[in-house]
């Protein structure tokens, strides 16, 4: 009938009937989500894509919902089972973060210290305990910089601590000894560590403030989901070769710490560790020198750990150098085919070859991995996030 009307009779149709407009405004919601998925839209507007993509596939299922619930449409059930899962989902995940970042004792604690090279140490005393896993990535929410939005990022370090004394805990000094009290040995504080490097958005927000504060160091209220990942071990492997370009050091260094404990407990089978990590200035070692302090000084580090350090941008070749043979410095790119060639020659027994860092990066040594696989055991891992 309408289509005998002409365009008219379409229009009229559209203005009158609410089963169509909520039709239609489902349409028009997933046709944007559709235009707007290309990864370069996502990478460059990361934060507004997010939002929009959230609120138009809010959109979408409410006005799908409402158009099958005016039509007395079949489809019906299944609409409900889809709002059903996404409430359950989503009441999970807040619950589990509640759960993670909020006791009795208090809530979690977040202390941001300015870096070098723009860049943040991020740590989360969170006060419930948390099994942390190599590898693994949690997802950051940080109220006050970016009240609802949460972002994710890899998790370098994690340490069980005590609590502190009842008197410290409760922020205020003892009068007395007895006031003092003693430690909580049944508690402890879980610290998980992570670095941000400063982008845009809530990133630059973050390291803005720290900047900008007297000391260098910030105190905030955050909290931590996670942790997610953490699927590869590589304690099956007797040779590891990690590589990592700029912030994607945070991924390495735990499997790095979780691989020499490992052999110092007789735990694992590897036997070599060989760590690649290129920057552009000799300021973003700074990033890790705490986390890298401890692991240098782990037993039996010597003789399984090798890191190689690449600096594409000296300032001067004086900052190049060497600190020993374990621990080694170049300046410019590093060559991955010629450092898999070399340890996949030199391997003791299987190899697994990783790589957590920007695109050309990672195919760069994915090629060089390509390049000489055939011969025994050869594994590649690839680490990367994107939306």
């Amino acid at each position: 009938m309408h289509a005998a009307e002409g365009y008219h009779g379409i229009n009229e149709a559209f203005r009158t009937s609410h089963f169509l407009q909520y039709g239609l405004l489902g349409t028009i919601a997933m046709i944007i989500i559709l235009l707007q998925s290309p990864s370069v839209i996502r990478h460059a507007f990361y934060e507004t894509f997010i939002h929009i993509h959230q609120l138009l596939a809010f959109l979408a299922i409410l006005a799908v919902y409402v158009h099958a619930n005016l039509g007395s449409l079949p489809q019906r059930p299944y609409i409900k089972w889809i709002i059903a899962l996404w409430v359950t989902e989503r009441s999970l995940r807040w619950m589990r973060l509640l759960y993670r970042n909020v006791s009795r004792h208090g809530i979690t604690k977040v202390t941001v210290e300015a870096l070098p090279a723009e860049a943040c140490r991020v740590t989360f005393s969170i006060p419930r305990p948390w099994t942390f896993v190599p590898g693994s990535h949690a997802y950051v929410y940080l109220p006050v910089l970016s009240l609802w939005m949460s972002h994710p990022f890899s998790i370098a370090w994690s340490e069980e601590r005590p609590a502190p004394y009842l008197s410290l805990e409760n922020e205020k000094l003892p009068s007395t000894v007895s006031d003092l009290g003693s430690p909580l040995p049944d508690r402890t504080v879980t610290s998980m560590s992570l670095v941000i490097s400063k982008r845009s958005g809530m990133t630059a927000k973050l390291y803005n403030k720290a900047r900008a504060s007297p000391t260098g160091v910030l105190t905030l209220t955050g909290f931590l989901e996670g942790p997610y990942g953490g699927l590869e071990s590589l304690h099956s492997y007797g040779t590891a070769l990690l590589f990592a370009g700029g912030v994607g050091i945070t991924h390495q260094i735990s499997h790095v710490r979780d691989l020499l404990a490992g052999h110092a407990a007789r735990t694992v089978a590897t036997r070599k560790i060989i760590l690649v990590w290129s920057v552009r200035g000799t300021e973003q070692l700074e990033w890790v020198r705490p986390w890298m302090d401890d692991i240098l000084a782990m037993p039996g580090r010597r003789e399984v750990l090798k890191v190689l350090l690449f600096v594409t941008k000296p300032k001067s070749a004086r900052e190049v150098k060497s600190a020993s043979q374990t621990v080694l410095m170049f300046p410019g790119r590093a060559n991955a085919r010629v450092l898999v060639e070399k340890e996949y020659a030199q391997r003791v027994g299987a190899m697994c070859v990783t790589v957590c860092g920007p695109g050309a990066f990672a195919d760069d040594v994915r090629a060089a991995v390509r390049s000489v696989e055939g011969g025994g055991v050869l594994d590649f891992v690839e680490e990367s996030f994107t939306w």
